[in-house]
């Protein structure tokens, strides 16, 4: 979080910076004159109930790509886990809609392709940053690709129907709104933030960090994360607090 607030350093995990910012002023105008606005009028015509209906159905339509991955990451404990919630919340929890399976203490976990292939060996490659889609790597493109058309059945649907004005995609489009809209509630971490590259870039890279070893990475690939072993926090601080004081002059 450190990284993400100060001036950007020299990394050796972000080759395509100057191609990665301008795909993140891009993604970042059109969030803000089109996805945003979506966004915030769905929250207008929704309220807390509904909207936490949505979110849990999506979650439990799209939990086949965490119970297959489980499976190739060879964790069937998990995977049976999973499978277990999807059967419940489809049955007692009216297609996904309710929860009822983490009442009955089966709690969520989720997982993708990406993760799989990081347990496998595959290096993470550059981290990249795609006009609309956003933030990914070398290791996470590709298994983007396998989740969404092997594994999604969201995905599936839209590939297997055909409606007027390509009406079959409009489940997709209300999952990725239900999504942004849950994103507003988190805009406030921006606040102060001195480059909000580097804040996105590490914290997606970080999230990414704690899914691949299950919430306890090692010291050593946390500060592989940050570029440089010998990273000066304090110098960090100081650029920070600077830059804090100067944003609050009039």
């Amino acid at each position: 979080m450190l990284a993400g607030c100060a001036t950007p350093m020299p990394r050796r995990d972000d080759p395509y910076e100057k191609f990665n910012r301008k795909m993140y002023a891009f993604n970042d105008f059109a969030d803000q004159v089109a996805i945003r606005p979506v966004a915030v009028g769905y929250r207008k015509v929704t309220n807390d109930t509904s909207r936490r209906l949505i979110s849990n159905f999506f979650a439990n339509v799209k939990s086949p790509i965490t119970i297959v991955n489980d499976v190739l990451q060879w964790q069937p404990k998990y995977a049976f886990t999973q499978t277990s919630r999807l059967v419940i919340n489809t049955t007692v929890g009216v297609l996904g809609l309710f929860d009822p399976a983490s009442e009955m203490g089966i709690d969520a976990h989720t997982t993708d392709f990406g993760v799989t292939l990081a347990k496998w060996g595959v290096p993470e490659g550059p981290y990249l940053v795609l006009p609309l889609f956003g933030p990914t790597t070398g290791r996470d493109l590709p298994a983007i690709a396998v989740d969404q058309y092997f594994l999604d059945p969201v995905a599936w649907y839209g590939a297997s129907h055909d409606f007027k004005w390509h009406a079959e995609y409009l489940p997709q489009v209300a999952y990725l709104v239900t999504l942004r809209s849950s994103a507003i509630d988190a805009e406030g971490l921006l606040q102060g933030v001195y480059d909000p590259y580097v804040f996105y870039r590490d914290a997606y890279r970080q999230r990414r960090l704690y899914k691949i070893y299950n919430g306890n990475p090692p010291m050593e690939a946390i500060q592989a994360l940050q570029g440089d072993e010998n990273l000066d926090v304090d110098k960090l601080l100081e650029e920070q607090q600077q830059y804090e004081k100067k944003s609050k002059q009039p």
